[in-house]
């Protein structure tokens, strides 16, 4: 509620009435109080992650020496995954540790800031671009630190790749069209954050939080699609929220969700799911390691190296390790059968479609697990291969009316038939005032549901 109807209006209305050359330091400094708003402790380890690149990336560019360049690359690179090392894996290596040796390592239990592993990917795409000649390096520091802290999509991106957004940075315009658009773009992922997501997250949760054995076979499904939905529905509503913001404030920022729940394939998902990381990952490793450009085994190992590290990033925790793992073997088997290209009538694409679905609602119940065990037990419940059930609850007391109205909304829009509604132009007036009065009605229920709700953080904000 802050946010929304303080912290925004306010830096918006002095961002669009500031001379254009003041612009980017109004929103520098908005970026700033927003991130010192939820992490003050932790604004240093940003602040020295905005002067390591710049320096780094600085003599890079005035190096010719192509190993000097490279050592000072690698330098920085380290110095960036250091930082997120120790704030979002000292914890889990330390504990493996203790387990493995039977130890007591004692150790400092430290706390993961915001959003780090999104900025230090930025970070990382800056000084790597500048070492491979993409872009120059930025000799203005507030412009390096505005890209790195820009708080639409600093704590739960889309991840913004450098070379992206170079330009914007230094030059781009507002406009009418641009801030309206923005605007609905917002409220559309405020509604599916709040009436959605929540709603079907309340559902997994409740379900989540039994022992295996406390519910039946259906119950399990259902818990597993709620939380498919949710995820789908919290992330890309934040993806939504960051864009329109973007928008409002001249930025355009790249899509990171495309409707990925109607692929055939898990090939297909990695390219319509959280678009940022699957591009930053191909990118800035993939093709380093050589891509598809090497022999069989050695792509199968690439694929392998980049899913278990899309698995890492996203958390501290043998789940993702695993999830990450799931969706690399997958992808391996389409690449070696060439199941994701296969093409036919409508039986084909419905197989092709329900194996899809199978794999990532699967996955995401690893994501979701507590541990790995849970997970297991989770799965063997799905499959009917837990043979006694003691029951807790009713599946009244799991979902009621409004969740599964919330469900059956949350599936239509998972598929693209809303998809222009955005872009419908000025001469169908009638067809656009039913849009913005929509528009208006869901962010006054948006705005309802968050004043009635307690704090309920993004998923993508623990990552």
């Amino acid at each position: 509620m802050t946010f929304v109807f303080m912290f925004l209006p306010i830096v918006s209305a002095i961002y669009l009435l500031a001379r254009k050359e003041l612009q980017n330091y109004i929103l520098l400094l908005a970026s700033i109080l927003f991130y010192a708003w939820g992490e003050p402790r932790y604004l240093a380890i940003m602040i020295l992650t905005i002067l390591v690149n710049y320096i780094g990336a600085n003599y890079i560019s005035r190096s010719h020496n192509p190993k000097h360049r490279k050592l000072l690359l690698m330098g920085t690179i380290l110095v960036n995954l250091g930082f997120l090392f120790y704030f979002k894996y000292f914890n889990f290596v330390m504990d493996n540790l203790n387990q493995l040796f039977n130890a007591r390592f004692s150790f400092v239990d430290v706390v993961m800031p915001i959003g780090i592993s999104f900025y230090t990917f930025q970070a990382l795409s800056y000084v790597i671009d500048v070492y491979r000649k993409e872009v120059k390096a930025q000799k203005d520091i507030y412009k390096l630190a505005l890209y790195i802290t820009l708080f639409p999509q600093l704590v739960a991106g889309p991840i913004v790749k450098y070379h992206d957004i170079d330009e914007q940075i230094s030059n781009r315009n507002v406009s009418f069209d641009k801030v309206a658009y923005g605007v609905k773009r917002f409220i559309i992922g405020l509604a599916k954050k709040m009436l959605l997501a929540n709603t079907l997250g309340a559902v997994a949760d409740k379900i989540f939080a039994q022992p295996v054995e406390q519910f039946d076979t259906l119950t399990a499904w259902i818990g597993a699609l709620a939380y498919t939905l949710q995820l789908y529905y919290d992330f890309s509503g934040y993806s939504d929220m960051a864009i329109g913001l973007g928008a409002i404030f001249g930025f355009k920022f790249l899509e990171n969700f495309n409707y990925p729940y109607i692929s055939k394939s898990i090939t297909e998902f990695w390219r319509r799911w959280h678009i940022s990381l699957s591009t930053w990952f191909k990118e800035y490793l993939y093709i380093p390691l050589g891509g598809n450009r090497v022999s069989k085994p050695r792509n199968i190992f690439n694929l392998l190296v980049v899913f278990l590290a899309t698995g890492i990033w996203h958390g501290a925790s043998w789940n993702f390790v695993f999830w990450g793992l799931w969706h690399g073997a997958f992808i391996i088997f389409e690449k070696i059968s060439g199941w994701h290209k296969k093409v036919g009538g409508w039986k084909i694409s419905l197989t092709q479609h329900l194996y899809a679905m199978f794999a990532f609602v699967l996955g995401w119940v690893m994501f979701r697990a507590d541990n790995m065990a849970y997970a297991c037990a989770y799965i063997k419940n799905m499959f009917g291969l837990i043979p006694e059930h003691k029951i807790s609850y009713k599946m009244a007391y799991y979902v009621d009316n409004l969740e599964i109205l919330a469900f059956i909304v949350a599936i239509i829009c998972a598929m693209p038939i809303f998809q222009k509604m955005l872009e419908v132009k000025y001469e169908h007036k009638i067809l656009r005032s039913i849009i913005n009065i929509w528009l208006m009605v869901l962010f006054i229920v948006s705005a309802a549901s968050m004043a009635a709700s307690t704090y309920n953080p993004f998923i993508y904000f623990r990552f």
